[in-house]
């Protein structure tokens, strides 16, 4: 709107050629000058100047908007949008309702954790029918690492919904909506991403996976500013096909060492009583999410999956609706279950701090007999 034309905007003849004559032909143009150097440039009083520029601010300045507009806007949103139930209870009362359509949601925590035993469950739940809480369409799963296991889906379904899955016509069908894409780098991701928006209309795509995005891209060989400067591409993209096809997309991301520089690069660090940051040293994890700043703020909901003194957590670190909660889980037969639907809620460093605490002893213990 800054580029607009003073000539479509309705001012009185007489000023609006005066504009004409000095060569201002846009409202940018005449709104990059004081009020004094237009009386000197237009030769005109500053009554005529205010009364020009007042009407020029109000056709190209956007409309103002009211809270009471704002929460109107969110719930028509949300309305359209809405939120897809994980089957977990209090993870999905903290959400108001679930993964939320249309934006990017992230589940991070280290390896054998339950990234991937989630997002085949929430798989499966999308490929369901409407009456038993699906969204009885196609799920397009981007399995980086090969972990996507037909078996274990099948195992979670017969667990979960056996009246479906015990028929083994339903079971094929439920299985078969299920798109599984295995890129082995990141060109063969990026046409993959390229080829999504067609298969999101032809396939009645209801939601994408991406297992995971971290893996794919510490296999390339740029570093640093170059490695960002590819992945940006990617956040875009991707953040577009969530927008465009206002379906949940979930994206795991790994773990890694924390350095020395993060606490200072994190707009979302925590200050001590004294108003000292607190630094990495302080914290009892040392273990901060993959791909670093850029794709933290590109993701709306941050869900961390961690262990601590033997006990795996599910902890709400990053929601524009959720205060930061943590709820104790376990991966049993029927996928992922929470042991308690009162989430304790989480406070300063912890919130974005990841642990890894005796999680060796548990992942024997949690996945025994469930491939």
């Amino acid at each position: 709107m800054a580029n607009k034309l003073i000539s479509e905007i309705p001012l009185p003849k007489s000023i609006a050629n005066v504009f004409s004559a000095r060569n201002i032909s846009t409202a940018k143009d005449a709104l990059s000058l004081t009020e004094f150097e237009l009386m000197e440039l237009l030769d005109v009083g500053l009554t005529e100047v205010r009364s020009a520029l007042s009407q020029i601010s109000e056709i190209v300045a956007p409309p103002y908007q009211t809270a009471l507009s704002l929460m109107e806007q969110r719930f028509q949103n949300e309305h359209l949008g809405g939120h897809f139930p994980t089957g977990l209870k209090g993870l999905d009362a903290a959400l108001c309702g679930g993964i939320p359509f249309g934006v990017l949601t992230e589940l991070v925590g280290p390896a054998g954790i339950g990234k991937t035993q989630f997002c085949l469950k929430l798989s499966l739940l999308a490929s369901l029918p409407t009456n038993y809480g699906g969204l009885d369409g196609r799920v397009i799963y981007i399995d980086v690492e090969s972990k996507f296991s037909s078996r274990r889906l099948l195992e979670i379904g017969l667990r979960s919904f056996p009246e479906i899955f015990q028929m083994k016509e339903m079971a094929q069908e439920m299985a078969g909506r299920i798109l599984v894409l295995r890129p082995t780098s990141l060109a063969e991701f990026t046409q993959s991403l390229e080829q999504i928006k067609v298969l999101l209309l032809q396939n009645q795509v209801k939601m994408l996976v991406i297992d995971s995005m971290a893996a794919l891209v510490s296999g390339e060989h740029e570093q640093g500013a170059r490695r960002q400067q590819t992945l940006s591409w990617h956040i875009s993209f991707i953040k577009s096909l969530a927008e465009f096809s206002r379906i949940p997309v979930v994206v795991t991301n790994q773990v890694r060492s924390r350095n020395h520089d993060d606490a200072s690069r994190y707009s979302f660090q925590v200050q001590s009583r004294d108003g000292a940051i607190e630094t990495p040293m302080q914290y009892d994890s040392h273990l901060v999410a993959a791909l670093g700043i850029q794709w933290a703020h590109a993701v709306t909901t941050r869900l961390v999956l961690e262990a601590k003194s033997g006990e795996r957590f599910i902890k709400v670190a990053k929601s524009p609706i959720s205060p930061p909660l943590a709820f104790p889980f376990h991966i049993t037969s029927s996928g992922i279950s929470l042991l308690s639907d009162d989430g304790k809620e989480v406070m300063g460093p912890e919130i974005n701090a990841i642990h890894c605490q005796g999680h060796n002893e548990i992942i024997n213990f949690g996945m025994e007999g469930l491939h």
